[in-house]
């Protein structure tokens, strides 16, 4: 796999002097997908007259790549960019769309020879997809893995079979159910291949919030990870469960008598008691927590170790990505270029970083300088 070299030398903050940023100005952007249900990424449009729907070709970490607008030109806080912001290179013709096409096409086959070579090798690992940049000068295959995987031999076969740059990226369960798709429990199209650009955490306090069975066959996805759909629900059972008392708790009926709460109707914010009649005889009945008066108590929602030991692998695991950085200096890199937290399409490339080290270094090695004179000079007075 071709690599780059990291800049490893620390560079001090704490003596450099602050450019403070003018978090009024405003930048003209566009807004790019690269992919279905990708992240979207600012570019400039300066220059082009575009409209959501065109596809347009830009320069990204990655290269020379064809994407859809689906953000028309706008005024975003200069704070919401990395500076410098790239801009368009052009607008996509329809032979680029054709090439674009090709690609696809490629990739099928690239995915089928990637195979064969993994089975060759004996390595293991799944491969789960592959990507053409649209200048292809670059493929990179997508795959999961248990553990690590030492594939440079594998790197070296794909390179001489394609004759171009390989990189091979380690990703998740979630991002393999993201590039497969397929249908959830519900019947319908999986959120994260039909809407979902980033994964969200989610947690087993969540199902526990929202009453669910902690059944793993219930609560898991097509990734064997919690369903996505528990995130989306979570603030509106978390604010309906703040309207009710909790199960055991003591209410006032509204005939002035004491019940104990049995059950709770969350979505329909109703609560079921058990009220004690004559001949001790209990008597269940239902009321709407607008009929009833309780001491609001702060809900504790909490997770059992047995409970975590039972739904043990569920909840993300940082393992895979760790796993997958370690795997590739390539990943790393990608990291660094594209998940900062921002849609935003790049940092700053490695010129423009070498000379801002160079300007660091000059500049620490400047005060260091004078410093070393101020001193020799109180001594001398001295």
């Amino acid at each position: 796999m071709d690599t780059q070299e990291m800049n490893t030398e620390e560079i001090s903050t704490e003596e450099m002097p602050s450019e403070e940023v003018n978090t009024d100005e405003k930048v003209t952007v566009i807004g790019v997908r690269f992919r279905n249900v990708g992240k979207i990424y600012y570019f400039d449009p300066t220059g082009f007259e575009i409209n959501v729907g065109d596809k347009v070709i830009v320069e990204t970490a990655r290269g020379i790549e064809i994407g859809t607008v689906l953000l028309g030109a706008r005024e975003v806080g200069v704070e919401s960019i990395v500076s410098p912001l790239k801009g368009i290179e052009r607008l996509a013709t329809e032979e680029d769309v054709e090439h674009a096409a090709e690609n696809r096409d490629k990739e099928k086959e690239a995915c089928v020879k990637c195979k064969e070579l993994i089975e060759k090798h004996g390595l293991d690992m799944k491969l789960v997809g592959a990507e053409y940049t649209f200048d292809n000068k670059k493929l990179l295959f997508y795959f999961t893995s248990d553990g690590r995987v030492d594939f440079r031999e594998l790197v070296k076969d794909l390179a001489g079979v394609f004759r171009t740059r390989i990189e091979l990226r380690q990703i998740g369960v979630r991002d393999e159910a993201k590039i497969l798709g397929g249908l959830g429990i519900c019947g319908r199209e999986l959120c994260c291949a039909s809407y979902l650009s980033d994964f969200a955490p989610v947690s087993i306090k969540m199902a526990k919030e929202q009453g669910l069975p902690l059944n793993p066959t219930k609560i898991s996805g097509n990734c064997g990870r919690l369903m996505c759909c528990l995130k989306n629900e979570n603030e509106t059972y978390k604010y309906l469960n703040s309207n009710l008392p909790n199960k055991g708790d003591t209410i006032i009926t509204p005939t002035g008598r004491e019940a104990a709460v049995e059950d709770l109707n969350v979505l329909r914010q109703q609560v079921v008691v058990v009220v004690e009649g004559e001949d001790d005889i209990k008597e269940r009945q239902t009321y709407h927590v607008s009929e009833i008066s309780f001491k609001q108590r702060k809900k504790k929602i909490e997770v059992t170790d047995e409970e975590a030991k039972e739904l043990e692998g569920l909840e993300d695991n940082d393992l895979e990505s760790s796993n997958a950085e370690e795997n590739s200096q390539d990943n790393k890199k990608h990291n660094r270029e594209h998940n900062h937290g921002k849609d935003n399409s790049h940092h700053r490339d490695r010129h423009d970083k070498n000379h801002d080290n160079k300007r660091n270094k000059k500049y620490n090695k400047k005060k260091h300088y004078n410093k070393k004179n101020h001193n020799n000079k109180d001594n001398n007075e001295g």
